[in-house]
């Protein structure tokens, strides 16, 4: 039976500390005051010194209040019921259903010890072109979606969670809009998508601890779905939003700050969530895909710089679609040698001639006189962006590299994209429109 305290000594922002023993750090405890009974949850141990962070906020808490320790970390309950639900950071509904509470789990484990991890070789198909062809996702595979605000990576997210060839989506969002939200509900409704997902969301105007939870809870429950043989893909959005917290949290507790205010240990918060991702031998496994917000489009921002040593390449988002260049998946050539002949060196072929079209239209736009060659750069730089880039389209992975054979062919002579002639031979597509 823990112990019930009845003195706080000092409040701080939502920050309440009071001295107490035998506590572990991210126990929760309760704050009964005359408002009611509030959730807290320990962040800082000194000494004798327990500070916690009040979810509901410290309002109407005074001194006097009582706080009794739980015994136990932040926990969720686990089962098939979660599916098709919405619920908040603390794991309460939102959607007006039944609140859960049987077989309860903690969150904020440790990661699988990395010898027990099988190597990825599954591809994930999402229907984007720009993925599947160009940055393959693989199963088990940490990708951050590099962005700025004001681009459409809660659609992106949104189309891929309908889309993805996964058993289960788990979908955490940190510091929505209440937009954002309704538009992932009503998108995953009425896709069909939301009977095979759970989804965890923190709004903006929701307690800024829950905003920190979100991650852990997403990744337990995704965590219990692996083991019993599921593949499971989990999208995050935004973790800026969640770095932002932990840098609030940082500053009432007066820590000293590292790169732009951010807390010294931003590397391993993010590398502790991220590294959740895992292919278990024998069951299922964890995808992971975390939109990452870059202020001012700033890649040496200390979220995107830290979540680039930690995750395994990234896709840019910019201008609504998927950059060529800025993108890349380090585990692709895992899974797309295995996936047509042609996969590898169609995707090579056309980013090459891609990067020759930049530099067409560069000329152009310094006034250099256009040659034959550069005419027909500039002629399948459009192209490739329309039937490529665009988000809009959406086409399963071989009615991709069919379509990247006809544009080569729409714009060039077999010879000029430097494919192998047996490639040629096999693929390219007869006068009539289609391959040979």
């Amino acid at each position: 039976m823990k112990k019930v305290y009845s003195r706080i000594e000092a409040i701080a922002g939502n920050v309440i500390t009071v001295s107490a023993g035998d506590v572990q750090y991210g126990e929760l405890a309760t704050v009964s005051s005359a408002h009611g009974s509030s959730l807290a949850e320990v962040i800082r141990l000194y000494e004798n010194k327990v500070s916690l962070q009040v979810f509901a906020g410290s309002r109407g808490i005074s001194t006097g209040d009582k706080v009794r320790f739980l015994g136990h970390p932040m926990q969720v309950s686990f089962s098939d019921d979660l599916l098709g639900r919405i619920f908040d950071g603390g794991g309460k509904p939102r959607d007006k259903g039944p609140e859960l509470g049987e077989n309860m789990i903690e969150i904020g484990g440790p990661a699988v010890n990395p010898a027990m991890r099988i190597i990825p070789r599954n591809m994930i198909r999402t229907g984007i072109p720009m993925i599947d062809l160009f940055n393959s996702l693989v199963e088990s595979q940490k990708l951050p979606i590099f962005s700025v605000s004001g681009e459409p990576y809660n659609q992106l997210l949104a189309r891929i969670a309908m889309q993805a060839e996964v058993d289960l989506i788990i979908l955490g969002g940190m510091g929505l809009k209440y937009d954002d939200y309704l538009f992932f509900k009503e998108t995953l409704e009425q896709g069909g998508a939301l009977s095979r997902a759970v989804f965890f969301v923190h709004t903006a105007s929701d307690p800024i601890v829950e905003c920190l939870l979100v991650p852990d809870i997403s990744l337990a429950v995704a965590e219990g779905f692996a083991l019993k043989g599921k593949k499971v893909l989990v999208l995050l959005t935004d973790m800026t939003n969640f770095a932002d917290a932990l840098k609030e949290i940082a500053i009432t507790m007066e820590q000293v700050p590292s790169n732009r205010g951010y807390p010294g240990d931003l590397y391993s918060q993010l590398a502790a969530r991220y590294e959740k991702a895992v292919d278990f031998s024998g069951a299922g496994s964890i995808t992971i895909l975390g939109v990452t917000t870059m202020p001012g489009d700033d890649v040496t921002h200390p979220v995107p710089d830290n979540t680039g040593y930690i995750t395994e390449g990234q896709y840019y988002l910019k201008n609504g679609r998927i950059e060529p260049f800025g993108s890349l998946s380090r585990l692709k050539q895992l899974v797309n040698k295995d996936t047509r002949p042609d996969h590898r060196a169609l995707m090579d072929s056309m980013i090459t001639l891609y990067a020759a079209y930049k530099e067409s239209l560069e000329k152009k736009s310094m006034g250099f006189k256009m040659t034959d060659w550069d005419q027909k750069l500039l002629k399948y730089g459009v192209i490739f962006e329309q039937r490529m880039m665009d988000l809009s389209v959406n086409i399963p992975l071989e009615s991709a590299l069919d379509n990247g054979w006809q544009i080569l062919a729409s714009c060039f002579s077999p010879e000029e994209t430097r494919l192998r002639s047996e490639l040629i031979k096999k693929f390219w597509p007869s006068p009539g429109g289609g391959a040979d």
